[in-house]
């Protein structure tokens, strides 16, 4: 007999445990489906959220959905909420939670304050309860501002990862890319490249590459090599310019593992960036990338369904006080996100509970070309996620990376963004372009064609062109 009971037009489900009532109450998610953990039939979602509505937010601290004797995300977790910031909402059922978070009471001050009181699993559950437009409309006001050389998460503010990956690592493939986007006003979030191979010599070379066109010229903007967190430790040790530490995590010990990492790895990373001071705003130093299907691809999902397991992954985010963080929506693949719909209500899912949660989340507007999806609705995407508040987008030359193969959101795309809802750069990289002269007196950037816009490629810093 099941723990958790509804009854629907004269049917009765039946719910294990509190993962089922959770799995069974997401939208339709074809990673579910592979897991064999999703609902059997709208009725059976509608009533799991039911019973889901009607759960008070204590049930998600008595029954951990991983155990923590098992689990360091699940100690991270429990250990590190705040019972006071927590004590607001204590009274209140999910259900409850999801109405007063749509209520005026709500307000950016009354959300960041909450936030620390949360835990993730929480957020995952009142976001099964949402529309499209709750989700918007609720992070709209989450506000999680962060610093390095540049200040992201500013209210009227978008900034963008300008992305000039390369298939070969070809330094002057990626220097001309980096130009392109600095051209178009991207990279005030950062100028972040995957590389291609992993090796020392490769990212050491990437890493001088980029630091010296950033320094040339001024940029007040942040330069990262999306390698391995323990390439990025030796990379300190060995005197290089490392601005930002990356890594990608997961929601689960397990899945961690998988990746490589453990929270004592992190902690290590955070301390090593730290100790070089090369932040001129802010401290922010480390840059995290998550996306949903990550631990069912690793088979390390204990169960739980995709959307959860991956709001878990933010609370592993928020104990490194990251400058950034995205889900990189779309990329994992249909098994996870079958098409544009899933991809969208996830990309909103994702922004939400990471905001909700006080962590400074992007999105990587993206799909890959076996999903169905297009860019109709990447645009549909990048402009909700843009009125929701969204603290960055990644940008890419043609919205096609060559080199990772998967489609996401351009350069083009962010003035668009910018132009049509009125949203501007970070302050000081906004004040670089102005004093570059790539910007007009209304905002917008300048043709290529201006005298201004080619001192940047003829090597001009900010004194030559003044």
């Amino acid at each position: 007999m099941g723990r958790y009971v509804s009854d629907f037009r004269g049917e009765r489900h039946r719910f294990d445990d509190l993962r089922a009532v959770l799995v069974k109450a997401s939208p339709r998610r074809s990673g579910d489906e592979l897991a064999g953990l999703a609902a059997e039939s709208d009725a059976q979602r509608i009533a799991a959220r039911a019973v889901l509505a009607d759960l008070p937010l204590t049930r998600f601290l008595e029954e951990p959905l991983v155990p923590y004797e098992r689990d360091e995300v699940t100690r991270l977790i429990q250990d590190t909420q705040d019972l006071a910031a927590f004590a607001a909402v204590r009274h209140l059922t999910v259900g409850g939670l999801r109405d007063w978070l749509l209520s005026d009471a709500a307000s950016a001050e009354a959300l960041a304050a909450l936030a620390p009181g949360l835990t993730p699993e929480m957020a995952a559950a009142a976001s099964k309860l949402m529309r499209n437009q709750d989700l918007i409309a609720v992070a709209r006001r989450c506000r999680v501002v962060t610093a390095f050389r540049s200040t992201v998460g500013l209210p009227g503010r978008l900034a963008t990862r300008l992305q000039p990956n390369h298939p070969t690592d070809d330094l002057r493939g990626i220097a001309a890319a980096t130009l392109d986007g600095l051209l178009l006003g991207a990279g005030d979030a950062v100028i972040g490249v995957n590389p291609a191979t992993d090796s020392l010599p490769n990212c050491l070379a990437l890493l001088e590459m980029l630091d010296g066109l950033r320094a040339r010229h001024a940029i007040p903007t942040q330069t990262c090599v999306l390698t391995h967190v323990t390439n990025a430790i030796r990379l300190v040790e060995r005197g290089a310019p490392v601005d930002l530490v990356f890594q990608s995590i997961a929601g689960t010990e397990a899945a961690n593992a998988g990746f490589g990492v453990s929270l004592s790895v992190l902690r290590e990373a955070r301390e090593a960036a730290l100790a070089l001071k090369r932040g001129t705003v802010g401290d922010n130093v480390m840059y995290f990338e998550t996306g949903q299907g990550a631990a069912l691809s690793a088979e390390a999902h204990h169960g739980i369904d995709q959307q959860t397991v991956e709001a878990r992954s933010y609370a592993v985010a928020r104990a490194f006080r990251p400058l950034l963080v995205n889900t990189v929506v779309g990329f994992i693949g249909p098994e996870y996100l079958y098409d544009g719909k899933q991809i969208i209500r996830a990309g909103l899912e994702d922004h939400f509970c990471a905001k909700l949660l006080g962590v400074p989340m992007g999105v990587d507007v993206c799909y890959t070309n076996h999903a169905e999806a297009d860019q109709d609705d990447m645009d549909t995407l990048m402009t909700l996620l843009a009125v929701a508040g969204c603290n960055f987008i990644i940008t890419v030359p043609g919205a096609d990376d060559v080199m990772l193969n998967y489609q996401s959101t351009s350069f083009h795309d962010a003035l668009y963004l910018r132009s049509t809802l009125g949203l501007r750069a970070a302050p000081e990289f906004e004040a670089w372009l102005e004093a570059m002269g790539m910007m007009d007196d209304a905002g917008r950037i300048r043709p290529l064609a201006e005298a201004p816009t080619r001192r940047l490629l003829a090597g001009g810093g900010v004194a030559d062109a003044a």
